[in-house]
């Protein structure tokens, strides 16, 4: 196995610990959904931002406690995407990360 994606989920993130232990002794690169696993010592994670995703879902809450319909309100997904790369993960598996200018999609 070349490298490894570690979906989403409760189990995952629970867990992300030892999943980060085990990449590492194993020396697998390994990308995550979430940016906790990439402070837990894990490679790097690709997903929303789960700060912008409770203040989006905050709003939604906040239209139904005024009397909005939640059928009535159109489906959203997540508008901050983030990439977080742990440097000193990727040098331990010998990996060179050159930075970039970030990148903003709209």
């Amino acid at each position: 196995m070349d490298a490894v994606f570690a979906g989403t989920g409760t189990f995952i993130f629970n867990n992300r610990e030892q999943i980060v232990a085990l990449a590492a002794r194993h020396s697998v690169p390994t990308i995550y959904a979430q940016r906790e696993a990439v402070i837990a010592g894990g490679l790097m994670s690709y997903g929303a931002n789960i700060i912008d995703a409770f203040r989006q879902a905050g709003a939604y809450v906040g239209r139904i406690l005024k009397g909005e319909k939640p059928a009535d309100l159109p489906v959203i997904r997540s508008t901050k995407i983030e990439l977080v790369i742990n440097l000193k993960t990727a040098r331990n598996l010998g990996l060179e990360v050159i930075p970039a200018p970030p990148l903003v999609c709209r």
